[in-house]
């Protein structure tokens, strides 16, 4: 690693379009799951001006049975109207209620349907095999000595600074506030550990007619004290170069500024952009796609192995193929910070038993996946988050026990 470099990442408040539609597409997972946890969901959502569309593949027969249900097309009765209902209610929640984009004021499409036969057959568990991993594909999972959490320090400030804000929003503290922004943070390096802020960017949607006089100077003031709010003081300098709504007024916001889809964010969602990443969205899949599953549990080993003290930077990747239980492969890199070989530590994980194999029902057992704890995962990033009952499971710090027994 260099001595010294600046690195940035980037955050999206939960009212960008792009995670207007992931936190649409995951309220739909955590209905279905909560109806049948052996669902299987695949749901893309578009968000336009006054518009929000659903489209995909189903299988949760309390909701959707072509055999059950055909003079309703599928639908068991009132199930479309359940499903419009949670997408009105995630729109609410957000605080949209705008003249482009309002919860109740919004046209409503659902193009869900079954899913096909030819991915179950390849997925779902037989006599002669254990269930298979729904897609082909790589995923990864990274966790470093940055912050508490183990995460990147630049997408951690990132997150940190858009959730005070949405928190001060909703409870009026910061009424001119509205639910589209953004932020970025970059961070000076030194010998690995993060030294200043260099640069802090943050542009948000506000209120009609708040970006001239003293309305602009208020909201400049107000972004700067929650960055020094949230950011450690030390990093904090009078060199530090903040840009506040640096293209002037930004009134239109939201789906009714620029269209939302699902999965666009995936740098945000997971590491900042200073991990790779497998190309696999999260929202809207049920945890049978192992580019949801596997990266979790993929960031609960790094994490784990971070928090044993084996290293203060951790990789990990793993590889599956469409309807094959078993991992390809499994590849752990320290980055040079480990105490033990890289080789062992993916000999350890491999030997311990309650990890199932990382076979996709393996992963889902042990991190307790097939429940309906998605929804909250769909803003502020789905690693770095506090573990509380069945929530972010994939965030404790239980194996390290189990590591520290089979690297002897």
């Amino acid at each position: 690693m260099r001595s010294e470099f600046l690195f940035t990442s980037e955050s999206v408040s939960e009212g960008h379009p792009d995670k207007v539609a992931d936190q649409i597409s995951d309220a739909i997972v955590d209905l279905m799951l909560s109806k049948d946890p052996e669902s299987r969901i695949a749901c893309e959502t578009m968000a336009t001006t006054q518009k929000v569309v659903l489209a995909g593949e189903i299988r949760c027969k309390p909701m959707y049975d072509e055999a059950r249900w055909p003079e309703h097309a599928g639908w068991a009765p009132g199930a479309r109207d359940e499903i419009e209902e949670v997408v009105r209610g995630v729109v609410k929640a957000i605080g949209y209620e705008q003249d482009g984009f309002h919860w109740a004021g919004l046209s409503f499409e659902n193009h869900l349907h079954g899913q096909s036969a030819h991915i179950a057959q390849g997925v779902d568990a037989g006599a002669d095999k254990d269930e298979g991993a729904g897609d082909q594909g790589i995923m990864f999972g990274f966790a470093c000595d940055e912050t508490p959490d183990l995460m990147p320090a630049t997408l951690h400030y990132s997150h940190k600074i858009l959730e005070r804000m949405a928190a001060d929003r909703h409870s009026g503290a910061a009424p001119f506030l509205e639910p589209d922004a953004k932020s970025q943070v970059t961070l000076r390096f030194r010998e690995g550990k993060p030294s200043a802020a260099t640069a802090i960017v943050v542009s948000t949607q506000h209120a009609r007619g708040y970006d001239e006089g003293a309305n602009e100077a208020e909201l400049h003031n107000y972004v700067r004290g929650v960055v020094a709010d949230v950011l450690p003081a030390e990093l904090l300098t009078n060199e530090t170069v903040y840009h506040i709504n640096p293209t002037g007024s930004f009134e239109i916001g939201g789906p009714d500024g620029d269209a939302g889809l699902t999965g666009r964010k995936i740098i945000v969602d997971t590491y900042g952009g200073a991990a790779p990443h497998g190309g696999g969205a999260f929202s809207g899949k049920d945890p049978t796609k192992v580019d949801r599953s596997a990266a979790y549990i993929a960031r609960y080993l790094a994490k784990n192995i971070v928090a044993g003290g084996w290293a203060s930077r951790c990789t990990i990747q793993l590889a599956y193929a469409i309807g094959v239980s078993a991992p390809l492969s499994l590849y752990v890199d320290t980055h040079g910070t480990g105490t033990v070989g890289d080789d062992r530590l993916e000999g350890a994980i491999q030997g311990i038993t309650k990890l199932g194999g990382l076979t996709p029902r393996g992963i889902r057992t042990h991190l307790g996946l097939n429940k309906p704890i998605y929804a909250k995962t769909a803003a502020y990033g789905h690693f770095g988050r506090k573990p509380e009952g069945d929530l972010f499971p994939w965030e404790r710090t239980d194996l390290v026990e189990d590591l520290k027994a089979a690297l002897g």
